[in-house]
């Protein structure tokens, strides 16, 4: 990769699918997913050695998560990202979007507050600060909606329409915090929405959908707006290798369609998400009710039965 201002230059054969996924690592991401996936085994297989379990279906996710951040960091499409505005918006959709609702069903945190040894008294040990940390007006800040919708939206707008994109564009280590903001504003604005996870904000799952859709909508716009462009929007991406064979605003034009289809789909996931996890609350709530009903009609029933050996009694 030869560095020359916004951006990289490289000789790259146009771009297919096959291309794309040929491996092609970066060290940093690769390390990360690696370290992710391991942290995480132990902790399941900590769960399981001293008898407790752990739902398959939140292992595969979180594991599913972790490697879609593989499938675009740690393949060709990086490299293809760096020169093409369209994979460079599958990259982002798929680190701030797919990764983190995957990786936030898979309970992380609640699998490390199970897995993680309580420290002695008085003493704090990594548990005792991820739940001081859970806890801190810091976290209370970051996941409130006032702060992580206006935050969403700003990663697209803020970053792509100023000198930001390509400032950040023009060094790997500037790439990489990129690609860790995207996914660090997708995590966090999904978190309180998810709600698998304990937070500091655990609003209903009404006010859930609301925080949804409040933010969706910006993405399509943004897409649409890539789609009508007349002109190249990013400098970056304005004059592609010719060895590509693409033109600059075509390409911009089938970025604009993917940020597009990517407000959708996981606009769905999420919503089906909600759904269940609403239909499982409702289902938790009446079994409480009616073990509170039971347990109410039992003394109900003793009081009776205590009344009338009373009556008994005095008869006698």
């Amino acid at each position: 990769m030869d560095h020359s201002g916004h951006g990289m230059t490289m000789d790259l054969p146009p771009f297919t699918l096959g291309r794309g996924l040929a491996w092609s690592a970066d060290p940093f991401f690769l390390i990360a997913c690696l370290l992710g996936l391991a942290l995480y085994g132990w902790g399941v297989v900590r769960l399981i050695r001293r008898g407790d379990k752990w739902p398959v279906g939140r292992t595969v996710a979180f594991v599913t998560g972790v490697l879609s951040i593989g499938l675009v960091m740690c393949t060709a499409l990086n490299d293809y990202g760096m020169v093409m505005f369209s994979v460079h918006m599958v990259q982002h959709m798929v680190i701030s979007m797919v990764s983190p609702i995957l990786i936030l069903l898979g309970a992380p945190i609640t699998l490390a507050l199970r897995a993680l040894p309580t420290a002695g008294r008085g003493r704090k040990g990594l548990r005792e600060l991820l739940l001081m940390l859970l806890h801190s007006r810091y976290m209370r800040v970051i996941t409130h909606p006032v702060f992580t919708i206006p935050m969403f939206i700003a990663s697209l707008y803020a970053l792509y329409f100023t000198p930001i994109f390509d400032f950040l564009m023009g060094s790997q280590i500037g790439h990489i915090a990129m690609m860790v903001h995207f996914l660090a504003v997708g995590l966090i604005f999904f978190w309180p929405i998810m709600g698998v996870d304990p937070g500091p904000h655990r609003p209903g799952h009404l006010m859930r959908m609301l925080e949804l859709f409040a933010g969706m909508p910006f993405h399509a716009f943004f897409g649409i707006a890539l789609m009508m462009a007349s002109s190249p929007m990013v400098t970056t991406f304005e004059n592609p290798p010719a060895s590509l064979g693409i033109e600059a605003l075509s390409d911009q034009n089938a970025a604009g369609g993917i940020a597009w289809a990517f407000s959708e789909v996981p606009s769905v996931l999420v919503l089906i998400a909600l759904l269940f996890q609403w239909y499982a609350s409702d289902q938790r709530q009446a079994k409480r009710e009616d073990r509170a009903a039971d347990r109410d009609g039992d003394k109900e029933l003793e009081a009776y039965n205590a009344y009338l050996a009373s009556l008994h009694a005095r008869g006698n």
